[in-house]
C-alpha cells in the first residue's frame, strides 16, 4: 500500500503531465490552424509574384499567428515559468490553506 506522501507525488506528477499535454495540444493545434490560414491567404494571391509577395507580407495575414502567439505564450509561462516563480508545490499549499480556512469556519 502506498503512503501519503507517494500518493501526494504521483498525483502532483498526473497533474503536471495533464498540464503539459494541455499545451501541446495547443501548440499542435495553433501550428496546424495557422499554416491552413497562412495557406488559404496565399493562395488566393497566386495571380503573381508581386500580389503574392504583398500577401505574404501583410499584417492581415500574420495578425492570427501573433495573437494566437501571445496567447500561448501566456500559456507557455503558465505551465513551465510559473511554477519555477511560485514553487512547485503552491498549488498544494494553497489547497491546504484554503481547507484550514473553511474548517475555521464550520467550526465557529
Amino acid at each position: 500500500m502506498e503512503n501519503k506522501n507517494d500518493i501526494f507525488k504521483r498525483e502532483r506528477a498526473k497533474n503536471k503531465v495533464e498540464k503539459l499535454k494541455r499545451f501541446y495540444s495547443h501548440l499542435t493545434v495553433y501550428l496546424i490552424i495557422n499554416v491552413l490560414i497562412m495557406a488559404m491567404r496565399l493562395r488566393n494571391d497566386l495571380d503573381s509574384w508581386d500580389s503574392f509577395v504583398s500577401e505574404l507580407s501583410s499584417f492581415g495575414t500574420w495578425s492570427t499567428w501573433l495573437v494566437w502567439g501571445i496567447i500561448l505564450a501566456i500559456h507557455a509561462f503558465s505551465v513551465f515559468l510559473f511554477p519555477l516563480i511560485l514553487g512547485y508545490d503552491w498549488e498544494e499549499r494553497k489547497i491546504e490553506e484554503l481547507m484550514e480556512e473553511d474548517l475555521k469556519y464550520k467550526r465557529k
